[in-house]
């Protein structure tokens, strides 16, 4: 398969091994809404973020859509075209192989892009996610009108790289049938069975049963089917369709016959297509007006529409999937899956993270009515967690680094065991919590007020006997994450422990 080579790609395709694993540090005063309805805002650099979130997600999300800098000549402070190319394929590269590890199997990830980088894109999506993943490419028309001022060609539409963890196991959901489609079907002769539209029963393949003269009931004989033609199906089949009223020969009785398909009986859904236009899917400007609504000024210069994303979520997630956003921008991919009763991460790494996003989905949450709500019958609710980037949990010969605060490291731990957000106790004890019937503590960082060295890490009958104190009336089987366990394998089995030794056993590096 080709490859693309540019001025870093050897230390580019390796990038991302490199990240130090951070740690998400929550900020509660940020949040909003119900704090456990699994919807993440977490502000900091999305290449961190990806990284901080594998041991949580990796393998758990059912659609990524990302919407990255175009590459223009704006994304960087200083442009030069090859230099910003470099750049621009440095910076993409292991967030796709990061964004990669965090699909499901049977997800899928889209990137909007334009043509200026939209080429290379599809080249380095196909090595990261694999040739035979692509899934297609899809074309939004993105402008209602042509742009007059434009040197050579208006640019009027936008890609969409479609590729899926693994091709065998993507199904897509099919598109529901819109109002337009459904005009067409009539009820010409008031059939019980509802409206219907007539098809053609001709067809230019040869079927040896299809040339046969045919008399309608009006009494005209028809010699055979059109010129060059034959009739689909057999005379004897078109009998027994006319016995059941399924033939429709016209409104005087004497026309060519032609089948009734009934719209209670076609598909209620239809395959999706690679071309949307903003009649379906809204147009820039309309993302713009839904933008300057809720921010009252236009802050963000190619924000997509509500309606965009929704077109993605429908075909790739159902109710409860998890979507991810690591470029999240205004905010949108986040409202629309919150609307949509999906769940959410989004990424975004400048202040309006805070500023401008956090205060959109409390509008969501609130009632917001704009962009897709009406269509969603959106009332509100749900809720998201705010986060940001701490510090790296591991020194460079891989300890846990000493300054960690306890909650911090407790709060990864747990999350990493439950796939659930830790809702911090006061005061804090060694016993994190039980979920599914099982329970976790933490022994580290003096927790037990034993500074002495290694003294409240270690995992003895004193330390056991403090974390069953706090245990209350759970009664299950317990991991224990400690500096190492003084207790005997017999005496963990007897007691239903399983002991983690920190820091191998914290999951925290790829």
């Amino acid at each position: 398969m080709p490859t693309l080579r540019w001025l870093t790609r050897d230390d580019d395709v390796r990038a991302a091994e490199k990240v130090p694993y951070r740690l998400l540090e929550e900020a509660p005063e940020l949040g909003y809404g119900d704090r456990d309805a699994g919807n993440m805002l977490i502000q900091g650099d999305n290449l961190e973020a990806l990284k901080a979130l594998l041991p949580y997600y990796a393998g758990q999300v059912k659609c990524i859509y990302i919407d990255p800098p175009y590459n223009t000549g704006s994304a960087f402070e200083h442009y030069d075209d090859n230099l910003e190319h470099s750049q621009w394929l440095a910076m993409m590269w292991p967030r796709l192989e990061l964004l990669r590890e965090l699909l499901a199997e049977d997800g899928s990830i889209w990137v909007s892009i334009d043509d200026r980088e939209g080429h290379y894109l599809k080249v380095i999506m196909d090595e990261v996610f694999g040739r035979k993943n692509f899934i297609t490419n899809v074309i939004w028309r993105k402008n209602y009108a042509p742009k007059s001022s434009a040197k050579y060609f208006s640019e009027d539409h936008d890609h969409i790289h479609v590729y899926a963890k693994k091709r065998e196991s993507f199904v897509p959901n099919p598109m529901p049938r819109t109002a337009e489609q459904d005009k067409v079907y009539k009820n010409m002769d008031d059939d019980p069975r509802g409206r219907w539209r007539p098809d053609n029963l001709s067809a230019r393949n040869p079927y040896s049963l299809g040339i046969y003269p045919v008399t309608t009931p009006g009494g005209r004989l028809i010699e055979g089917p059109p010129a060059g033609r034959y009739w689909a199906i057999s005379k004897d089949k078109l009998e027994a369709l006319d016995a059941d009223n399924r033939i429709w020969w016209g409104k005087d009785g004497n026309g060519v016959p032609s089948l009734k398909r009934f719209l209670s009986e076609v598909k209620q859904g239809r395959v999706p297509q690679t071309f949307w236009p903003y009649e379906e899917v809204g147009h820039t400007q309309d993302a713009k007006k839904e933008t300057v609504a809720i921010f009252g000024s236009e802050v963000f210069a190619t924000p997509k529409p509500e309606l965009l994303i929704q077109r993605v979520c429908q075909i790739a997630t159902n109710p409860g999937d998890l979507v991810l956003d690591s470029f999240l921008g205004s905010g949108t991919t986040a409202a629309v899956a919150q609307k949509m009763g999906r769940r959410y991460i989004g990424v975004e790494m400048g202040d309006h993270a805070a500023t401008h996003c956090a205060p959109r989905l409390q509008k969501v949450i609130d009632g917001e009515q704009g962009g897709i709500s009406e269509a969603q019958n959106w009332e509100g609710g749900g809720g998201f967690r705010f986060y940001r980037l701490g510090p790296p949990v591991f020194t460079e010969d891989g300890q846990i680094q000493p300054d960690i605060r306890f909650p911090v490291l407790a709060a990864h731990i747990w999350f990493a065991e439950t796939g659930s957000p830790w809702s911090e106790p006061h005061p804090l004890t060694p016993f994190l919590g039980a979920q599914e019937g099982r329970g976790y503590a933490l022994l580290y960082n003096g927790i037990l007020g034993d500074k002495s060295v290694s003294g409240g890490n270690v995992l003895t009958r004193k330390t056991l006997a403090v974390i069953r104190a706090a245990q209350g009336d759970f009664t299950g089987p317990l991991t224990v994450y400690g500096e190492r366990t003084a207790l005997s394998e017999a005496t963990l089995k007897a007691e239903q422990i399983e002991f983690k030794q920190t820091p191998y056993d914290v999951k925290a590096r790829r």
